[in-house]
């Protein structure tokens, strides 16, 4: 049987100095974290119209979800933007984090310049693009009218509007850039001379040597994206004003939620409606790490 050693009583008060020190943190940590956590497990079961009594309703919210069209609309958007702007990020954040591991003049320069954009405020950023968007007045249309190409409507536009979000969130790639380049440079030296001895061309080094290499880097900065793609709130609900226009194209899943509990004060409803995203997280993030254990590679293993 284990055998519990005496703490004594100096370890003792090092340890009840040490609890009163991180105090703050726990009492936060239990009052912001860990009770809302279970609080809105509790309301997602209720009718709470937050100036009344929770009302026990059992699984009616969850219910009701499956027939509202405009959270099915939220979960197509969602759904939607995570398929196309997480892959497509993932691709240009590692060519990005390729380019500026060559060895190039005012290297350090570049790799700033394209970290400073990971830093902007959001909100600053998001009317930044509201203006390149515009249809009229926006640099992205001024510059396809210079090569003969009438540019679309962008935001006002059913068809364009999300395309234009997952546009824009190219533009915050920089944090994914930094752990990619991190990555790169961890890449054996010796494997890439290897394979140069061998014949192997460019394109080769990066799919058999460089790729593997760093793919735990890739299914991390996959599933952060993901959970970050189905919650994207702030810009949307910058350039849109949390309306989900135009024909409810931008309602994501977030927005959608915030006009239930802050507009609409269905706050039993609304917590159906972020255990449901929760859910559906965990279910994306538990698809990737079962298609990883083939497509990830771990040093020595």
């Amino acid at each position: 049987m284990a055998r519990f050693r005496t703490i004594t009583r100096r370890e003792s008060k090092s340890l009840i100095t040490g609890l009163l020190f991180i105090l703050p943190w726990i009492i936060g940590f239990l009052a912001f974290r860990v009770y809302p956590f279970f609080a809105s497990l509790y309301y997602s079961f209720t009718f709470y119209p937050i100036l009344d009594t929770p009302k026990w309703v059992g699984f009616d919210n969850y219910r009701d979800l499956f027939s509202d069209q405009r959270f099915l609309t939220s979960l197509y958007n969602s759904t939607y933007y995570a398929i196309f702007a997480v892959p497509l990020g993932t691709v240009v954040g590692i060519a990005l984090a390729m380019l500026l591991n060559m060895k190039v003049r005012g290297l350090s320069t570049f790799r700033t310049i394209f970290f400073l954009p990971s830093i902007t405020p959001v909100v600053a950023s998001a009317i930044v693009w509201l203006w390149m968007f515009n249809p009229r007045n926006g640099i992205i249309n001024f510059v396809l009218d210079l090569v003969g190409i009438r540019g679309p409507g962008w935001l006002g536009s059913p068809e364009w509007a999300k395309p234009a979000l997952i546009l824009m969130s190219l533009w915050s790639l920089g944090g994914a850039v930094v752990i990619y380049l991190a990555s790169l440079q961890d890449v054996p030296r010796e494997m890439l001379e290897a394979t140069d001895l061998d014949g192997a061309n460019a394109a080769q080094k990066i799919w058999f040597v460089t790729l593997p290499m760093i793919s735990p880097v890739i299914l991390f900065n996959v599933i952060t994206g993901l959970i970050g793609a189905f919650q994207f709130f702030t810009e949307v609900h910058v350039m849109t004003g949390g309306t989900g226009k135009p024909a409810d194209s931008t309602l994501m899943m977030s927005i959608y939620l915030w006009q239930t509990a802050f507009q609409f004060f269905k706050f039993g409803y609304a917590s159906a409606q972020a255990w449901m995203l929760f859910l559906i997280i965990i279910a994306f993030t538990v698809v990737l790490f079962r298609i990883s254990g083939r497509l990830v590679y771990y040093g020595g293993k």
